[in-house]
């Protein structure tokens, strides 16, 4: 089994913080130029997008490619100044952002009040219940999904699988009832280890009971459940669904689990490697997941969460066609990784405001 410094996936990933190291000074160039809402009027464009970004956000996302091309579609993108009232920078149609921080969820609501015809990618409180653990699933459990969605009828119809989420327990203080809690709970050993809240992306995996009160809460436990070491990534932009396969942690036997006592804890591991659509798998791992079923997935998702740029990690039990789990959800994820998302998003940026 891969231990120490070798596994990736089956957590959530927080790729603005995952992200190589770039260019300070580019950077800092490509900010002075479009700080503080000016829209340049030598050119008429048909939608303009103010971002408030985390710098690392901005140069893993917006790439020359994606700025090229939207330009092209009549779509400029301006940073937004931080430091001064959104009412006084713009005129925007879109605001996307993905900062953290009181004080300019304070900002962005007061903009949204004053500003209805203006769309925020996405609003703030939805945001929230996925940056905590505790609640970041129960859509996910709400949906019923548990029984195996049929599409079509008849000869042509088709099963297409169940959905639901590992059992989980939430610690919130005193690490040396956790043994107990987890007994008292029947989740199964090994138990992944989360911190509750999701802006860390640190991972543990617990093996056996008395290890449990080695880790520190407050987090949430989820049964770990194997999956053939591939996780299901896929990256929803409004409407559209895109999935990409992920090497993930590794299946742990009886054996491993009786012989390997301890906790194994698992800091930030960047994820650029982690790609596994080119690796040659046994067909019942690596099949993707059926398109209606992520799709109607999505949908409810959105419908439910009030998101629209997020992503979902799936698993597949191992052993079953049809049993999957989501175990995480990511708002705004690392799109520069998701295939053609650059023409993906432009149209998405376009389609929202045919909408208006």
């Amino acid at each position: 089994m891969r231990m120490r410094g070798e596994i990736v996936g089956y957590k959530r990933e927080m790729e603005d913080e995952e992200e190589e190291d770039y260019n300070t000074e580019e950077m800092n160039h490509r900010e002075k130029e479009m700080v503080g809402g000016g829209v340049p009027q030598s050119k008429k464009f048909v939608v303009v997008v103010g971002y408030a970004l985390t710098s690392k956000k901005v140069m893993s996302f917006l790439q020359p490619k994606l700025e090229g091309l939207a330009r092209s579609k009549g779509i400029l993108f301006v940073a937004i100044d931080q430091n001064k009232p959104l009412s006084d920078q713009g005129p925007f149609d879109i605001v996307l952002h993905k900062l953290s921080g009181s004080k300019w969820r304070r900002n962005l609501e007061e903009y949204r009040l004053t500003h209805p015809d203006v769309t925020v990618l996405d609003p703030p409180d939805a945001i929230q219940q996925v940056y905590n653990r505790q609640y970041m699933l129960e859509d996910v459990a709400d949906l019923n999904l548990s029984d195996t969605y049929e599409v079509g009828r008849g000869p042509n119809a088709g099963l297409l699988g169940k959905v639901g989420v590992p059992r989980q327990l939430v610690i919130e203080k005193d690490s040396s009832s956790i043994p107990d809690a987890v007994g008292k709970a029947g989740l199964r050993l090994p138990i992944v280890a989360k911190p509750l809240a999701a802006k860390s992306h640190e991972l543990s995996l617990a093996y056996d009971k008395f290890s449990l009160q080695m880790l520190e809460p407050p987090l949430v436990l989820q049964e770990f459940i194997n999956h053939g070491g591939i996780l299901f990534k896929v990256y929803i932009v409004g409407e559209t669904v895109k999935v990409v396969r992920r090497f993930s942690l590794p299946d742990v036997s009886k054996r491993e689990l009786s012989n390997n006592p301890g906790v194994f804890r698992f800091p930030r591991v960047s994820c650029a490697a982690a790609s596994a659509d080119e690796a040659d798998l046994d067909p019942c791992v690596g099949e993707l997941p059926p398109r209606p079923l992520l799709e109607r997935l999505a949908k409810e998702l959105r419908r439910r969460s009030g998101l629209r740029l997020f992503n979902l990690d799936i698993i597949r039990e191992l052993g079953t066609e049809d049993r999957y789990y989501v175990i995480d959800i990511n708002y705004f994820p690392g799109y520069g990784k998701m295939p053609e998302y650059e023409h993906i998003f432009t149209d998405f940026l376009l389609s929202l405001v045919k909408q208006k």
